[in-house]
């Protein structure tokens, strides 16, 4: 929303990964980063056998050298499965370097990576939320893998029925 003046979100569309009392765990999905996976690859000592132009994404700004990812189904990492958090059907998560080591060597084709997160504390994300700081929309593969980033926040926003030009920066819930 408008009124969140933080800039590291400002249009952002953030996939909400993990939320409980303690903690919100979440991707932006749509901040490419300047950097290739074959390099992120690279510089973790791993072969990467995917596409040579594939970028990563900044996924906020928390731990930046933490690295994130996120498939559809197509994946095969059965020896990992402790590691593989379904977010809906057909997107899920993971982060370890075991999963890393496998998707290097046969990348599936809904397949992004993240380097950093964005968190919260207990009660900061509730509260943003009840000043009118974020909009909630469902999560699906197609704006993961899909969506364009210059474009995925006007479509997300459109797709709950909002026309972008409307939104006000105003406290409470829209």
């Amino acid at each position: 929303m408008p009124q969140l003046q933080d800039p590291n979100f400002r249009r952002a569309v953030l996939l909400m990964v993990h939320h409980d009392e303690g903690s919100s765990f979440g991707l932006v999905l749509n901040r490419p980063a300047d950097l290739l996976v074959a390099d992120l690859f690279s510089g973790l000592q791993f072969e990467w056998r995917g596409d040579g132009s594939q970028k990563v994404s900044w996924g906020g700004p928390v731990e930046l050298n933490s690295g994130w990812m996120l498939f559809g189904d197509t994946l095969a990492v059965a020896e990992h499965t402790e590691e593989v958090t379904p977010v809906v059907p057909g997107l899920n998560f993971a982060g370890s370097l075991e999963v890393f080591r496998s998707v290097a060597q046969a990348p599936p084709q809904q397949l992004r990576f993240f380097l950093g997160y964005s968190g919260w504390g207990p009660g900061q994300l509730e509260f943003e939320i009840a000043q009118g700081a974020w909009l909630s929309a469902p999560a699906t593969p197609d704006t993961v893998f899909i969506a364009s980033p210059d474009a995925m926040w006007d479509s997300v926003v459109r797709g709950l029925g909002i026309d972008p030009s409307t939104l006000v920066s105003t406290s409470g819930i829209h």
